[in-house]
């Protein structure tokens, strides 16, 4: 991966990646909730790769539009990660 690129082409393949990070979440959600009542383990597996992408599709966004991600009462994002400044 050697290739060099501009601001506009990086700027796009971060959107694209925090897309397919969105879409993934979303899947691995539906198959928790499916396998919930029928395999609890493999539902919880599901669970944690969901907000595996979740985080990934939070920093995505942090990057692209920074702060634009709320914040609660107690300095965290909606994800429960404490913001450093």
């Amino acid at each position: 991966m050697s290739d060099v690129v501009d601001a506009d082409e990086l700027l796009r393949r971060i959107r694209r990646s925090r897309d397919l990070a969105a879409e993934e979440e979303r899947v691995w959600l539906e198959r928790a909730q499916s396998l919930t009542a029928t395999d609890p383990d493999r539902a919880r597996e599901a669970t944690e790769r969901a907000l595996t992408y979740q985080v990934v599709a939070g920093v995505l966004t942090e990057i692209i539009a920074p702060g634009s991600r709320p914040v609660d009462a107690e300095g965290t994002g909606a994800t429960g990660v404490r913001h450093v400044t």
